[in-house]
């Protein structure tokens, strides 16, 4: 019997792929994928693989790759710096309003979204308020030097954005702890800028890739090698693409937090606690004796003693945890509960009254455009953190009572 908490995948050819999937589903198309990553010459070491794994644009959700020498564009994907944000307040379960539906009306209203209007697209700002404007200031000098370089990439609604929640799986809610405490949690990244600036060096990564005539057995595993022309350009955008969505999830909880102040009457703090993390980023870390590039797609860092985030689904139950520093999994842990059914197949399988029953105890949308976000179509949030109780300890159980999906 092995004493490990992963499954290792040996495949000829490939890095081993350390798997922490025991009691949850890794479906054949996501183990595929992540031999296609294993067999890159630069990943240092083995993969590590979270319990929410599945399969992803270029490289699988829920993977850590340490790659020396190279970067991956597709692994880190276009939602570059997307993660989570959560603040416990002062305010306690009884001192919130017995009808929880001004309090979501407030949040929709206090942060763009998916449904809303906005000056350009769905979900931007018509004119930016100072927290934006505040915030820009921070990382307007860099942008202007990536885009002096990449013109097409000041044709995004950069500023506009910022301070805004998107489209999708990205949500804001009000949960209780274990103690019917208050907390806010957020999760969004960086919107439509890091999607352009994924997107462009993905399509520069394939181009060298074609150029230098290097065969893949995924073209989405085009790689920027260092030294070559794009591979600096791309780790600065990225970094700063990652100090966008941080911001930009600060500001937004700011107005969550401003918000809820016009709906509950008791006067509280909102900073008792507080955790901002990444899940889809790049990182320069120390890993079995080699400075390395880390790459977690859709995975978070949890380096001993480190405070994170892991999500569930609408209408169950997320964790504030802390790192246990395992370097199995070059200190990692899952960004979330993880997809078993892509978007399309939740639609046609999962039904409204399906939809309703699964939210019926929390404050939320019930209608079809948000029935792909419905619990079914996630990993149970409790085989996921079964599966990598040596990666994280649970800190905090929160419960969802108001969820804004955009």
């Amino acid at each position: 019997m092995s004493t490990t908490a992963y499954n290792v995948i040996n495949e000829p050819g490939a890095k081993p792929i350390k798997a922490w999937t025991r009691g949850v589903q890794l479906e054949d198309e996501a183990r595929q994928q992540l031999i296609n990553i294993a067999k890159l010459p630069f990943v240092h070491g083995w993969l590590a693989v979270m319990p929410d794994v599945h399969l992803g644009k270029g490289a699988t959700v829920g993977s850590v790759v340490p790659t020396i020498g190279a970067i991956v564009p597709a692994a880190v994907g276009v939602d570059i710096g997307c993660g989570m944000i959560a603040t416990r307040t002062t305010l306690m379960a009884s001192d919130l309003p017995d009808d929880l539906r001004g309090l979501r009306h407030a949040i929709e209203s206090a942060v763009p979204h998916g449904r809303t209007l906005g000056r350009r697209d769905k979900g931007a700002w018509e004119t930016p308020p100072d927290a934006t404007l505040s915030g820009w200031q921070a990382l307007a000098s860099d942008f202007k030097l990536i885009t002096d370089k990449y013109p097409r990439l000041s044709r995004t609604n950069n500023l506009h954005h910022l301070g805004t929640l998107g489209t999708g799986n990205h949500f804001v809610e009000v949960c209780l702890d274990e103690e019917d405490r208050v907390w806010f949690m957020l999760h969004s990244g960086s919107r439509g800028v890091g999607n352009a600036i994924g997107t462009h060096f993905i399509e520069l990564a394939k181009e060298d890739m074609r150029r230098w005539m290097i065969n893949l057995p995924d073209q989405d595993l085009a790689y920027l090698p260092e030294g070559s022309e794009h591979f600096g350009d791309y780790v600065f955008a990225v970094d700063w693409a990652q100090r966008y969505a941080r911001t930009n999830r600060a500001i937004m909880m700011q107005h969550v937090v401003d918000a809820a102040r016009k709906v509950i009457t008791k006067p509280f703090e909102a900073w008792a606690e507080a955790v901002n993390c990444h899940h889809n980023y790049v990182s320069r870390e120390h890993h079995l004796g080699k400075d390395v590039f880390v790459t977690r797609k859709g995975a978070v860092s949890a380096k001993k003693g480190e405070l994170g985030i892991i999500p569930g689904s609408m209408g169950t139950r997320s964790f504030i945890v802390r790192g246990l520093g395992n370097e199995e999994s070059f200190n990692s842990c899952s960004h979330g509960a993880g997809r078993v059914m892509s978007r399309t197949q939740a639609k046609k399988q999962i039904t409204l009254e399906e939809h309703r029953k699964a939210t019926a105890h929390v404050e939320c949308r019930r209608d079809a455009d948000v029935i792909d976000e419905s619990p079914a179509a996630y990993k149970p949030i409790d085989a996921v953190m079964k599966a990598q109780e040596d990666l994280v300890e649970i800190v905090h159980t929160l419960r969802q009572v108001v969820c804004v999906k955009g």
